[in-house]
């Protein structure tokens, strides 16, 4: 599932929850579509551990049944951990996250010196100019975090990267890799959190 596109995703989805049978709600007009929103999209290649989905349905069904109808029809590569409800009028998950963790395993080869080197530098750049399809931008002010961390799967090191997930602004973790002189492909790149601002609190008059 790593290398299916986001709307290929979205279209696995609508599926399952067909295979499912649960009471799908779709919108209106000539061309009716499932009423689903998938998180931000996740990079082609990636994994995750954390990826949300907003449902709605016809029929109010309780969240267990939900779970375990999904959990039945889901195809491999796709496990389901909980499932709750929300809010009708919340905000598509696309503009409630503003930020992304990845963890990324590195190539035995490395040193851990070159590795801390390479991460030093780009976090003391003021400016990092990069180019991705053609149009040019600052990739800097996408990166919150960078930490290196050791022992990691099979014993290799690996980097924990907060990234910024916004309209217009959404660092990519294979151009972090590409910045600190990393393949990507000889990475695993996994998505670990999704990070939404706390709800604020209603003020009584």
């Amino acid at each position: 599932m790593r290398y299916t596109g986001h709307l290929d995703l979205q279209r696995t989805w609508e599926r399952t929850f067909r295979r499912a049978g649960l009471p799908l709600a779709y919108t209106q007009g000539y061309n009716p579509r499932p009423r689903l929103q998938l998180s931000p999209a996740l990079p082609l290649g990636c994994t995750s551990e954390c990826e949300l989905i907003d449902i709605w349905l016809e029929t109010p069904l309780a969240p267990n049944e939900i779970l375990t109808r999904l959990k039945d029809s889901a195809p491999p590569g796709i496990s389901l951990s909980d499932a709750q409800p929300v809010p009708a009028n919340d905000p598509a998950l696309q503009n409630q996250v503003t930020s992304v963790e990845y963890r990324a395993s590195l190539p035995d080869r490395l040193t851990e010196a070159d590795l801390h080197a390479s991460v030093e530098q780009l976090l003391q750049a003021d400016s990092i100019q990069r180019s991705r399809r053609g149009k040019s931008y600052d990739l800097r002010p996408l990166v919150e975090s960078l930490v290196l961390m050791s022992g990691g799967s099979a014993g290799r090191e690996s980097l924990e990267m907060t990234l910024a997930s916004r309209e217009g602004a959404t660092g990519r973790p294979e151009e972090v890799l590409l910045e600190l002189g990393l393949d990507p492909a000889e990475c695993l790149i996994q998505r670990t959190r999704l990070l939404r601002p706390p709800p604020q609190e209603s003020q009584a008059n």
